[in-house]
């Protein structure tokens, strides 16, 4: 499967190829889910929602005792209180989203076919406060990630449910994600799939590398060496970070079109989120 996907991401970024000669988004979901089951036998295809804690036995124990208490309760609480709280035009949230907002994070991202963008939820958050007459919300941490979080949390047991439209543009968007998650960067010269593919469950440091399955599920995430919660696009930053890339803004499309290509590696899998990591 390697060597297909640096194949296909060669492909793709030199212009060797149409998309109709790439494989297809659902060919990609196939052989991405099964290259993990390969790898991961033991795993059960619904516990990759739970990161290294569904592979690592050890680190599953700590993990449990954590979520006892989860440390990300209280941006719950925040986020509802947020969420519920009228703007100056006595508007809310409720009023942008379909289904007032509740249970529907597992549609996330999706390709908007009339501006030809990926709109992830916490674009909408912001979206929907600018219709509004408020201000944005700073988009890595902070009172975003807590509105976030609340949403993720009505939307727990939904299954996820990504979308990739035939139209080319949404392929397009989908095949930059696809290369963005293969392609090498940084002075490390490392990609997304190198640490959490092609050495998912193998330990870098003191880590152990979690496999990229799931990955979006657990979004936004309270980690303790944050020691707060941040959204999906602060992670995306802290990796490129740490392969020494210098990292690109939140909600830029190169990881706006990278969440979309994550998250429909996720689809079948229920949304997980919020929840705790290292």
């Amino acid at each position: 499967m390697k060597k297909l996907l640096i194949a296909t991401l060669v492909l793709g970024l030199f212009g060797g190829a149409s998309l109709s000669v790439q494989a297809s988004p659902e060919q990609d979901l196939k052989e991405f889910r099964a290259y993990f089951k390969n790898r991961f036998p033991g795993t059960p295809f619904n516990d990759f929602v739970n990161g290294v804690y569904s592979i690592d036995a050890a680190s599953r124990e700590q993990w449990e005792e954590i979520e006892e208490f989860p440390p990300y309760e209280l941006n719950i609480e925040k986020g509802e209180t947020l969420f519920n709280t009228p703007f100056a035009n006595g508007k809310s949230y409720a009023d942008c989203f379909d289904k007032g907002g509740i249970g529907i994070a597992h549609r996330y991202p999706f390709f908007d076919q009339e501006s030809g963008q990926v709109i992830t939820l916490e674009g909408s958050i912001n979206a929907c406060r600018a219709v509004n007459g408020e201000k944005p919300l700073k988009w890595s941490k902070g009172a975003i990630a807590d509105v976030s979080a609340y949403m993720h949390y009505t939307s727990r047991g939904q299954v996820i449910n990504v979308v990739v439209p035939s139209d080319p543009a949404a392929q397009a968007a989908y095949q930059q994600g696809k290369n963005h998650f293969y392609a090498k960067r940084g002075q490390l010269n490392m990609s997304c799939a190198d640490c959490h593919a092609y050495n998912s469950g193998n330990k870098i440091r003191a880590d152990l590398l979690s496999p990229a399955l799931g990955h979006t599920s657990g979004f936004p995430v309270y980690r303790s060496k944050w020691g707060g919660m941040g959204t999906l696009h602060r992670r995306y930053g802290g990796c490129n970070k740490q392969v020494r890339a210098k990292p690109y803004k939140a909600q830029s499309d190169e990881y706006k079109t990278l969440e979309y290509f994550h998250s429909y590696m996720s689809n079948g899998l229920e949304i997980n989120g919020p929840s705790a990591r290292k």
